[in-house]
């Protein structure tokens, strides 16, 4: 099980970026996958999270900004996101898991992650 994620980067304030993570190892449609963040100094954030349903949840923090999807056939979930903000500033991670839709944000309940990915958004 491999779980790759990409595309961050260096954005100005009111940018948008578009975050892949590669999977293999497993079928997308099996297991659902979610992003999480990291800022320096602070917890691991859950921020998005889509079943294999394809039912999705957002934290508040980010909704209506940010938009996870997948792409069965390539066995690639993204996140894009837009109208960046300084806070948004962290390391994204992507990871699998199968928790219940109440406790979607909870890292350890994830038993695979991916690398993560640096997101930079200067003000």
């Amino acid at each position: 099980v491999q779980l790759q994620a990409s595309g961050g980067g260096l954005v100005q304030a009111g940018g948008s970026l578009r975050l892949s993570c590669a999977l293999s190892g497993f079928r997308l449609v099996d297991y659902g996958i979610a992003w999480f963040r990291q800022a320096p100094g602070k917890e691991r954030e859950g921020i998005s999270y889509i079943r294999s349903s394809g039912i999705t949840y957002y934290a508040d923090s980010v909704k209506g900004r940010f938009t996870i999807s997948r792409d069965n056939a390539k066995n690639t979930v993204y996140l894009q996101m837009n109208s960046l903000k300084p806070e948004d500033t962290a390391i994204y991670y992507c990871a699998r898991g199968r928790p219940i839709t109440s406790a979607w944000t909870t890292s350890n309940l994830y038993a695979y992650w991916g690398q993560g990915t640096q997101v930079t958004v200067s003000s």
